[in-house]
């Protein structure tokens, strides 16, 4: 497949076993938010005692689209407030996709419950569309605000598309997508004064609030308070920036008590350099060594103008951080036998896992893909690592006319015959992601041992 590095073997005690991998809370979050759907289609069922005409029909569909829109609502910003037990149990790519998903419903329930109760109201009243419009808006308590809410959230999920983001810049995406709290406080109180599962119902309404309140909370606490206290307490520092491989710079943060933080190997931060031309932005870097109780590394590959200009960063240069976050974690495994597979720059938690993952001699094995041997960061620290374990170390990378070398299920048991028997970590760009996992599920390594993270939605 590749070239080969492996060391040379010496006896040394068996690791002990794996133990019990953490049960991801996925199910019972899942669960929790189809029973608050259920929730809220039960206040509507309560307060519907017939539905009977076109009228009735069309508006009673727009209630249900606008409940189950404002509980989304809700909801979405619950997944994003970077709660630890979603964060760390469930997975930082996992949660993003669920928020994308819901993101997808919330604007089509919202077109839905806006159309449908226009176009109720115009039956109901024998007017036009129009005419209904502008009274809605115009008349109706708290619409107005509810109105300017509204194009807001339009605006976010339109700049959220994928074919629109990927020609946004992150950081118009990124404040873009702030103003969704904005939006739900200008759209909130109409749901109160004009629902009528809320009119008159104060147990709703004390449901609504705590909803809606709890939210907030979770908002002030994890993504502002929580981020405040970690560097206050903390003070982050660039100590060093060096050069790895070509556009490959890690960079060395040190800081007060850093042990307690609790981070991982496996783990990522969002660290925010306070630097001329960075300030502004939050990226989520990878650890690439195993956290030590004075220091933190990450390595970064210039893969646009932020990341490039990670390399310019001077020593001394103040560090804002927020997490850590992330589950492709030593809690994940439940096998002796583990396989790292990294492609690119996702050689960077596995670099971590591969120092620091308790594992027997020739019980851990690190496949390493990339263009070319100059493009393979952190060479050197990732065969000193090898030796000292006992590690098996391979890499895969283009031919000397450049042919990419794919991997394959046959390629993958040429290196490992017992390939199925591992845990295997992925991390990698999207395509060599997607093909690696459709090797290892070829290869006969079943899907619930295959751990990974990506960041593309």
């Amino acid at each position: 497949m590749a070239t080969v590095h492996e060391p040379p073997r010496t006896r040394r005690p068996a690791a002990p076993a794996p133990a019990r991998p953490r049960r991801s809370p996925a199910p019972l979050v899942l669960a929790l938010i189809w029973a608050g759907a259920a929730a809220v289609l039960a206040l509507w069922w309560q307060d519907t005692p017939s539905v009977v005409s076109q009228a009735d029909w069309l508006t009673d569909g727009g209630r249900i689209a606008g409940l189950l829109s404002g509980y989304a609502c809700a909801v979405l910003v619950a997944l994003m407030a970077r709660v630890p037990v979603l964060e760390r149990g469930v997975g930082s790519d996992r949660v993003a996709r669920w928020h994308a998903m819901a993101g997808r419903w919330t604007v089509c329930l919202l077109v839905a419950h806006v159309v449908l109760i226009v176009w109720g109201y115009a039956v109901q009243g024998h007017s036009s569309v129009w005419e209904e419009t502008v009274s809605i808006v115009f008349d109706y308590p708290d619409m107005l605000k509810a109105t300017f809410g509204t194009l807001i959230l339009f605006t976010v999920g339109i700049v959220s598309a994928r074919a629109v983001r990927r020609r946004v810049r992150h950081e118009t995406w990124y404040y873009l997508h702030l103003l969704t709290y904005a939006a739900l406080f200008l759209a909130f109180f109409h749901q109160l004064s004009l629902g009528s599962e809320f009119v008159g119902n104060t147990l709703a309404q004390a449901a609504w609030y705590t909803l809606y309140l709890g939210v907030a909370a979770l908002v002030l606490w994890f993504r502002v308070l929580a981020p405040v206290r970690l560097n206050l307490r903390h003070r982050l520092l660039v100590a060093a920036v060096i050069p790895e491989a070509p556009g490959v710079f890690s960079v060395v943060v040190q800081g007060r008590r850093l042990g307690e933080l609790a981070a991982e190997s496996g783990q990522f931060l969002r660290w925010r350099f306070l630097a001329p031309g960075l300030c502004w932005t939050s990226s989520p870097y990878s650890l690439s060594a195993a956290p030590r109780p004075d220091a933190l590394r990450i390595t970064v590959k210039a893969l646009g103008g932020h990341s490039a200009a990670v390399a310019t960063l001077r020593p001394g240069t103040r560090v804002w951080a927020e997490g850590p976050y992330g589950a492709l974690t030593a809690g994940r495994r439940s096998r002796a036998k583990v396989l790292l597979l990294a492609g690119g720059v996702g050689i960077t938690p596995l670099r971590a896992l591969f120092e620091s993952l308790p594992a027997a001699p020739g019980d851990l094995t690190l496949l390493y893909r990339a263009r070319t041997a100059q493009d393979l960061a952190l060479r050197t620290e990732l065969e000193t690592i090898a030796a000292a374990r006992g590690a098996r170390l391979f890499y895969a990378v283009n031919g000397p006319d450049g042919a990419r070398v794919p991997i394959t299920a046959a390629g993958l048991r040429d290196v490992l015959p017992d390939v199925a028997a591992h845990d295997v970590y992925l991390c990698g760009p999207s395509g060599m992601a997607e093909a690696a996992y459709d090797a290892l599920i070829a290869a006969g390594v079943p899907a619930r041992h295959i751990h990974h993270e990506s960041f593309e939605l």
